[in-house]
């Protein structure tokens, strides 16, 4: 094998990681938002991301069935009522369940982990056990090849302009918006936020929600790279725990580092090892860099 042919395998490599990172990415913002700047285990976020992910098939088999003009334009429009559902689900969790569990970081492990099962069986029964593809625009579809051997899919330079769209809206949001202040706030003092008039209440419902609604994202980019089933978003919440905890709890800078870390060295052992072999060594050196930094790559304000 020649040179630039193994560079053309080991840039394709990459940019298969760079999708995996995407997803990842937007699975741990989700989740910094939660367990960062609230400090709530939320082990159904895997479940958001798959009513994300729901979402794009249904709103594509409503348009290949009814209205098929559309199926060229109804993939912007299912990302946008993605997040809007996965909003609307964490909003309703966060109502019903979660605001009664604060400062219980077990008890709401235990109860989201129970709503995680209780999501799945409802996939199961609405949708189907079996795992769905939705039908991509044709925009989507095919490669892009600067040069001869080297083919980068079309979705996955989508995933990535998407993944880039929606962390600066999220650091936008969180320090030059009025939600954003009233996070920080919270997150540095929640009784003096309360004292100067802050509703500490409506703030968490909000912010539990939004990262819902993110994690909802990651499922509609998630469907370009693969099909999706019931349990889909369970195989990835290991993976967004270990990037908010590896970047440092709280600290959005932290999950872009590690969740590009984490994809990166994941995709390239894959390349040369066994799927499983490749995982434990991701696994192995993130505890062996926890062990030396336990706070992770960036310290963080805790909640007090």
């Amino acid at each position: 094998m020649t040179f630039p042919e193994m560079l053309n395998i080991g840039l394709m490599q990459g940019f298969a990681g760079l999708s995996l990172f995407a997803v990842l990415l937007l699975m741990g913002l989700g989740l910094a938002i939660i367990f960062g700047q609230m400090g709530v285990i939320n082990m159904a976020h895997g479940e958001f991301m798959t009513i994300g992910a729901y979402t794009i098939y249904m709103g594509s088999t409503l348009a290949t069935r009814y209205a098929p003009w559309m199926t060229p334009y109804y993939f912007p429009l299912a990302i946008i009522a993605a997040f809007i559902f996965a909003f609307i689900a964490g909003w309703l969790v966060e109502w019903g369940l979660i605001r009664h569990l604060y400062k219980r970081p077990l008890d709401t492990l235990l109860a989201t982990w129970g709503v995680s099962l209780a999501i799945q069986q409802m996939f199961r029964t609405f949708v189907g056990p079996k795992e769905v593809s939705p039908t991509l625009p044709d925009w989507l579809l095919g490669s892009w090849s600067p040069s001869a051997g080297l083919d980068i899919p079309i979705n996955g330079m989508f995933v990535l302009g998407l993944t880039a769209f929606v962390t600066c809206g999220v650091l936008i949001a969180l320090h030059k918006s009025r939600w954003g202040l009233r996070v920080r706030a919270t997150v540095s003092n929640r009784v003096m936020a309360n004292a100067t008039g802050i509703d500490t209440k409506k703030t968490d419902r909000l912010t539990f929600a939004i990262g819902c609604g993110i994690a909802g994202v990651a499922g509609a980019a998630f469907t370009t790279i693969g099909s999706t089933g019931p349990t889909s978003g369970s195989l990835y919440i290991v993976d967004a725990f270990l990037v908010v905890t590896f970047g440092g709890a709280a600290s959005l800078l932290g999950t872009v580092v590690s969740a590009f870390a984490i994809a990166q060295t994941q995709s390239i052992t894959e390349f040369f090892l066994a799927g499983s072999m490749a995982k434990m060594i991701t696994l192995s050196l993130i505890v062996l860099i926890l062990m030396m930094r336990p706070q992770g790559l960036f310290a963080s304000k805790v909640r007090r």
